[in-house]
C-alpha cells in the first residue's frame, strides 16, 4: 500500500469513528437484530470469516455491553451449528437478548475467580475464540489477557479490539490502551503473532489487535 493509500484509510477511519459532522459516531447507531451494537460491519464480517474456518467450541467475550455482538456471533454459531459463547461484563443487564447459545457472567474479566470457571471441566484442546473488549487501559488488557491468552489452542485467535485509540489514528488523548498491551505481549510471548490478513478491509477498529497462536 501506497502512503498515499494509507493516508486515505486513516483520513476515512477517523471520518468513520467521529462520524459526520452533527451525526455522532456511526457505532452509537449500529445496531444488530435490533440490539446495540458497537462495532464495524467490517471486523464483523471477519469474525463470521475466522469462526468459520476455526469453528470453536467455546467464544468467550469480555465487555458485553448491551449484548448486539454477542447475538451476532451466536447467529453466526447457529450458522456453522456448533459452539458456546460467554460473555463477561462488570455490569448485569437483564435487558440484553436471550439466546441458548449466550451465557452471561457479571464480573471483571482480569479476576481469576470470574474467568477459571468458565473453563472448569472443558477440554483444554478445544478450539476456542477470544475476544477482549472491555476496560481499554492497558493494564487491564494485559491482566485478562494473561487469563484468557493461555486458554487458547494453537492455531486459535485472540481478538484485542479497540487497538485504534491512543492515536492508531483515533482518540489521541486516550492515553496507553490496547495498541501497548498488544505490543508488550507480542514482545514477551513469540509463541503469538499477528494476522494483518484480516485487516483486508483496510478499516478495523482493531488495528494490529487480530493475533494467532502459532501451531
Amino acid at each position: 500500500m501506497s502512503e498515499r493509500e494509507r493516508e486515505i484509510v486513516r483520513d476515512f477511519h477517523r471520518l468513520y469513528y467521529d462520524g459526520p459532522e452533527g451525526a455522532g459516531r456511526v457505532h452509537h447507531r449500529t445496531t444488530w437484530m435490533g440490539v446495540p451494537c458497537l462495532k464495524t460491519p467490517l471486523d464483523l464480517w471477519i469474525y463470521q470469516e475466522i469462526l468459520f474456518e476455526t469453528r470453536p467450541s467455546l467464544v468467550v467475550e469480555t465487555g458485553s455491553h448491551r449484548g448486539g455482538s454477542a447475538l451476532f456471533l451466536a447467529h453466526v454459531l447457529d450458522a456453522i451449528g456448533a459452539g458456546d459463547l460467554v460473555s463477561i461484563d462488570v455490569l448485569a443487564d437483564p435487558g440484553r437478548p436471550t439466546h441458548p447459545r449466550i451465557r452471561w457472567v457479571a464480573g471483571s474479566s482480569s479476576d481469576p475467580r470470574v474467568v477459571d470457571p468458565i473453563f472448569a471441566g472443558r477440554d483444554p484442546a478445544e478450539p476456542r475464540l477470544v475476544i477482549l473488549d472491555s476496560d481499554h487501559s492497558t493494564g487491564h488488557v494485559l491482566a485478562e489477557r494473561a487469563l484468557l491468552a493461555p486458554r487458547v489452542p494453537r492455531g486459535g485467535y485472540l481478538i484485542v479490539e479497540d487497538t485504534n485509540v491512543n492515536g492508531h489514528p483515533v482518540l489521541p488523548e486516550h492515553g496507553p490502551g490496547p495498541w501497548e498491551a498488544v505490543e508488550e505481549f507480542l514482545e514477551k510471548n513469540p509463541e503469538w503473532e499477528r494476522d494483518r490478513s484480516r485487516e483486508k478491509f483496510l478499516l478495523t477498529y482493531n488495528p494490529g489487535g487480530y493475533l494467532r497462536r502459532r501451531s
